[in-house]
C-alpha cells in the first residue's frame, strides 16, 4: 500500500504571480487568500492577492514572505485534498512546518497565516542588518562541515538540505571565516545567501522564546495525521509537543535530509511537494531515486496528480 507525504517548501519558494490560477479556477482556495487579507488587515498594510500575484517590491522580505508564502501553499492543498488525495504524513521546510501542520489537522489555517506573520517579522527584526549571515556550502557532508565549524565562535548549520548541500549561519564574520576555511577544507563552493538575517542559528533564541509567547494563546487540535518536526526530523503524534518546538525551530537546526529519509525508512514512497517552485522535488532527487515525487504548483498538477493517483 502507498503512503503519501505532502510537503512544504520554505522561504525563498515564493515567486510573483504564485497561486493565481487557483484563486481564478477554485472557491476554496480563493477562500484561502480573502481570509488571509482579513485576518491580516490591522498589521500588514498590502492585500494578499496584490502581495502574491503583482509585481510588488515586499514580497521578498521576510516579513511578508511567510506569510504570502504560507497563504499560497494552503490554497493549493484545498483542492488536491478536494480530488480525494490526503497524506499519511506531512512535513515542511522551516517555515513549510507551518503548513505541514494545518494539513495534519493540528492547526486552523488562520492561525497558520497570523503566526507566520508575526515569525517573519521577529526573525527580519531581531539581529540588526548586516550582523547575521547564511552560506550554503556544496559537496561536502554534514559531518564534514560540523568538523570544520564546531570548534568555530558564532557559526553553525542552519539546514541539513540534501547530500552536498548544507547552509550555514550565524555571525556575518564568522560566516565568512568559516566558508574559507570550508573551502580549504573540500567544499565545491560556498554561496553567500541573500537573506535578511542568520535564520536557524542560536542568534535567533530571543525570537524563538517572543515567538513561544505568541503560541500561548494558540488553540491547537488533535492531529488527523502525523508531521515532522525539523527540529528532530522525528513525526509528531501528540499536538502538545507542537508549540515548543516551533519555539525552538527558529534557532535549531532544519533537518530536512534526515526528516525524508526517516519517512522513506517509515514506507513512505509518494512525495507531493505543494507549493511554488521544485526546491523540494530536487532536495529529494539526492536523498533517494527511489521514490516517486509529484509537484502541485499550478491548477493543471492538480488534475495530473489526481489522475496519476488514481
Amino acid at each position: 500500500m502507498s503512503k503519501i507525504a505532502f510537503i512544504y517548501p520554505g522561504q525563498g519558494a515564493q515567486k510573483c504571480g504564485m497561486g493565481q490560477d487557483f484563486y481564478e479556477n477554485s472557491a476554496s482556495a480563493q477562500a484561502v487568500y480573502d481570509m488571509a487579507s482579513e485576518v491580516l488587515k490591522d498589521n500588514m498594510d498590502i492585500d494578499m492577492k496584490d502581495l502574491c500575484f503583482h509585481e510588488n517590491d515586499k514580497l521578498d522580505l521576510t516579513e511578508y514572505t511567510q506569510a504570502a508564502l504560507v497563504t499560497t501553499c494552503l490554497a493549493m492543498t484545498k483542492p488536491l485534498v478536494e480530488a480525494g488525495i490526503r497524506p499519511d504524513v506531512t512535513a515542511g521546510l522551516s517555515l513549510g512546518e507551518y503548513c505541514a501542520i494545518a494539513a495534519a489537522g493540528g492547526m486552523k489555517d488562520e492561525d497558520a497565516i497570523r503566526l507566520v506573520r508575526k515569525r517573519g517579522l521577529l526573525m527580519q527584526n531581531t539581529v540588526p542588518a548586516g550582523e547575521g549571515a547564511m552560506c550554503a556550502i556544496m559537496g561536502m557532508t554534514g559531518e564534514e562541515i560540523e568538523a570544520v565549524t564546531d570548534d568555530m565562535e558564532g557559526v553553525s548549520v542552519a539546514n541539513y538540505n540534501c547530500p552536498g548541500q548544507i547552509v550555514i549561519t550565524g555571525e556575518t564574520k564568522a560566516v565568512e571565516a568559516a566558508a574559507e576555511k570550508l573551502k580549504e577544507a573540500g567544499a565545491k563552493r560556498a554561496v553567500m545567501l541573500n537573506v535578511s538575517g542568520p535564520f536557524h542559528s542560536p542568534m535567533l533564541k530571543k525570537a524563538g522564546e517572543e515567538l513561544a509567547q505568541v503560541l500561548e494563546s494558540v488553540e491547537l487540535s488533535p492531529l488527523d495525521v502525523p508531521y515532522v518536526t525539523n527540529v528532530t526530523a522525528q513525526q509528531v503524534t501528540d499536538i502538545s509537543q507542537t508549540k515548543e518546538l516551533l519555539a525552538e525551530q527558529v534557532s535549531s537546526s532544519v533537518r530536512w535530509q534526515q526528516s525524508m529519509e526517516n519517512l522513506i525508512a517509515d514506507g513512505v514512497d509518494t512525495f507531493i511537494e505543494i507549493g511554488p517552485g521544485r526546491t523540494l522535488a530536487g532536495f529529494m532527487r539526492k536523498i533517494s531515486r527511489d521514490v516517486t515525487v509529484y509537484n502541485v504548483g499550478t491548477w493543471a498538477d492538480v488534475e495530473k496528480v489526481a489522475e496519476s493517483l488514481k
